[in-house]
């Protein structure tokens, strides 16, 4: 396989929390969170042109072209670089869409790193990030590749190192619109402000991941999950059917809801449970994302 036809993976991630600490003055909301990634990605193949054209080879229904995120950061990196490069951009879905998981932002991500590569750019990671976040709040996280506190809108980060535990994950057969959540009056915008020396505390059992998550989940909270549920009858049926096994939260403004387990096959037990109608799955949190550990490995031959 050519340099040129890498898979690339982009992949999910979940908020272990998500606090609102108030509204700013440019509408936006300031927010704490913890970003841990999994290891359910998409898979992106980017072909070089050397005629300037970009397009999505693969596109999302719904979607115009102009709209897609991946096509977007190929045209905004290239404008910003003064390259005359195109390239062909290839998306196999894996990460459901809408559900808070990240895919879009992930995608998005990935194809700004591998471009960045493959047109020898040589940008370094925080103006990519930065560019990254002219297209999506979650864009810079998977810029910069790994598990973090997030402050701002999301775009204030600081690397943490968080157990690599494993999840089952619940997507029920809804989405949620994150600016209908935002914008709800009765949304709860006061959470005190949290330090991350305050949010690890005293990290639970050296060693357990099952038991250092629980320590986490049991000191935070998603503001957003309350809203929800009681709006989206699938998302509230999902949390309560996760609920039995084990402590579950809501991820990002939903619909996806996640419950940490001791071990992989404890949550592939769960995930074939899963109900039909929803779409269940068994994902390993990462300390880093893949993307970066390609580039890394790119960079070594």
């Amino acid at each position: 396989m050519s340099a040129t036809s890498i898979r690339w993976l982009a992949p999910a991630k979940i908020n272990l929390f998500l606090h609102i600490l108030g509204r700013r003055e440019d509408g936006y909301h300031e927010l704490q969170t913890a970003f841990q990634f999994l290891n359910l990605c998409d898979e992106i193949e980017i072909n070089c042109r050397d005629d300037g054209k970009i397009r999505s080879t693969t596109p999302i229904s719904g979607i115009s072209p102009q709209d897609d995120l991946t096509v977007r950061a190929a045209y905004a990196l290239r404008r910003l670089a003064g390259c005359n490069m195109g390239a062909d951009i290839s998306v196999r879905k894996v990460i459901p869409m809408g559900a808070g998981l990240g895919g879009g932002s992930s995608d998005c991500a990935t194809v700004l790193l591998a471009l960045n590569h493959l047109w020898g750019l040589q940008w370094p990671l925080d103006e990519l990030a930065a560019l990254g976040g002219t297209l999506g709040a979650d864009v810079p996280v998977f810029v910069r590749g790994k598990t973090a506190w997030g402050e701002g809108i999301g775009e204030r980060l600081t690397p943490i190192s968080l157990p690599q535990s494993w999840y089952l994950v619940v997507v029920p057969n809804c989405e949620v619109s994150t600016a209908a959540v935002f914008g709800a009056p009765s949304l709860t915008r006061n959470s005190t402000p949290m330090t991350i020396r305050a949010y690890f505390g005293a990290a639970g059992n050296a060693g357990d991941c099952e038991a250092d998550i629980l320590h986490l989940l049991n000191r935070t909270r998603n503001d957003c999950e309350a809203w929800v549920r009681e709006r989206y009858q699938p998302v509230d049926a999902a949390w309560r059917w996760a609920s039995e096994a084990g402590p579950v939260r809501m991820t990002g403004t939903g619909a996806a809801v996640f419950v940490p387990l001791r071990d992989e096959h404890q949550a592939r037990r769960w995930a074939q449970l899963v109900p039909k109608s929803w779409r269940g799955f068994a994902a390993r949190g990462l300390k880093q994302s893949p993307a970066l550990g390609q580039l890394e490995r790119l960079g070594r031959r």
